[in-house]
């Protein structure tokens, strides 16, 4: 089955009741019993739920993958691989993610004796440098966020599996649409999808999709036993949401590909960060990973002026000032003071995250409302 047909059919059935084509809301926190034990199949909702279920087969089906897990948010998603860590584990991530990834890895889980390495991973073979009998894991996003940067997946993959370490993809920013880690060689992958599989910026939700069946049980136990789970209803949306995903993907990365372009050429702009882009550092890297490039898009103007920078995302028209990303609406963000406010300003002008950077979600609008609106925005 082809991955359009996937996001539509894969891992699906028509509901067994009535044989409603949309699994049904099963909005019930239990289930009856014929004798104690003696169910069909599902007895307490935060254990397992049939339209949670449903998106659950959908998300492994659409990751290649043979187990998907559906959590509350992304990062309640992520906080259930590091609970397979345990005291005195070390962890090599890269330094340009997420601010909510780096407060959970800094604020909780340093407290409990896991130690982490925030590296540079542009050239993947440096992450070996880093690794020790202590490593039980490397945690990769590809592209970064907020700088786009590109992570060899398939090399990363080789020298986690030569020293018997997990690999974690967080495959947010490009969806399965454009990259499918597992087949690259990761163990795992990670989606907030809040983003691109929900793509309409109405839920809250996070997934990991796994091949190895040991590796998922361990996982399932933890879903379970923390109970960070979605609800059904987010569980309907995010399966109606994937039913498009393809659809939408495209008018993102067309989208993405003109707003990049129209900034290159603007007189104001100094830096135009988009994996698309012939100059990008590991361009080569992402046309061999990714089918397409995708619609995020950051940038910096000129003199590094923060007034400036505030100014611009403050004067949008149809791109709006907001947190999160990958819904069909064009958003603006400013990452020093909003997503990766968590980071330490040091830290975070060390991987480019300066007080004039500019983070775009460019969503399915008309590519010429778009480029005038940004046009209006920095002229």
């Amino acid at each position: 089955m082809k991955f359009n047909t996937k996001t539509i059919h894969g891992g699906q059935e028509h509901d067994l009741a009535f044989g409603s084509v949309m699994p049904p809301i099963y909005q019930t926190s239990t289930y009856a019993q014929s004798t104690p034990g003696g169910h069909k199949g599902y007895e307490y909702s935060r254990t397992h739920n049939p339209t949670r279920h449903a998106l659950e087969k959908a998300f492994a089906s659409i990751e290649n993958g043979n187990h998907g897990l559906a959590f509350a948010s992304g990062l309640a998603a992520i906080d259930a691989i590091l609970k397979l860590l345990q005291s005195g584990d070390e962890v090599i991530s890269t330094n340009d993610l997420y601010g909510g990834t780096y407060r959970l890895f800094t604020k909780i889980y340093e407290d409990f004796g896991i130690k982490f390495h925030f590296i540079g991973m542009e050239n993947a073979e440096h992450i070996e440098d880093y690794i020790n009998e202590n490593t039980k894991l490397i945690w990769v996003e590809t592209p970064t966020n907020p700088m786009l940067n590109i992570i060899d997946i398939v090399t990363t993959a080789q020298i986690a599996k030569k020293h018997n370490v997990l690999l974690g993809v967080d495959n947010t920013f490009a969806t399965p649409y454009l990259q499918q880690p597992l087949d690259l060689g990761a163990d795992i992958v990670m989606h907030s999808a809040t983003k691109y599989l929900g793509g309409h910026s109405d839920l809250v939700m996070g997934a990991l999709v796994v091949k190895d069946n040991g590796l998922a049980e361990r996982l399932y136990f933890i879903q379970n036993a923390s109970g960070a789970v979605c609800g059904p209803q987010d569980a309907f949306l995010a399966l109606r949401g994937i039913k498009t995903l393809h659809i939408r993907m495209q008018r993102h990365c067309e989208n993405g590909k003109a707003v990049a372009t129209y900034l290159v050429n603007h007189p104001k702009i100094e830096n135009v960060y988009w994996p698309g882009l012939e100059n990008h550092p590991n361009h080569e890297v992402a046309k061999s990973q990714m089918n397409d490039f995708g619609g995020m898009v950051s940038f910096t103007t000129k003199g590094n002026n923060y007034e400036e920078a505030i100014k611009i995302v403050e004067n949008f028209k149809i791109f709006t000032l907001a947190e999160s990303l990958g819904g069909v609406e064009s958003l603006a963000g400013h990452p020093a003071s909003m997503t990766h406010a968590s980071i330490p300003k040091e830290n975070r002008e060390k991987t480019g995250i300066v007080d004039s950077l500019i983070r775009l979600s460019v969503g399915i609008e008309d590519e010429t409302d778009l480029i005038a609106d940004l046009k209006q925005a920095i002229d």
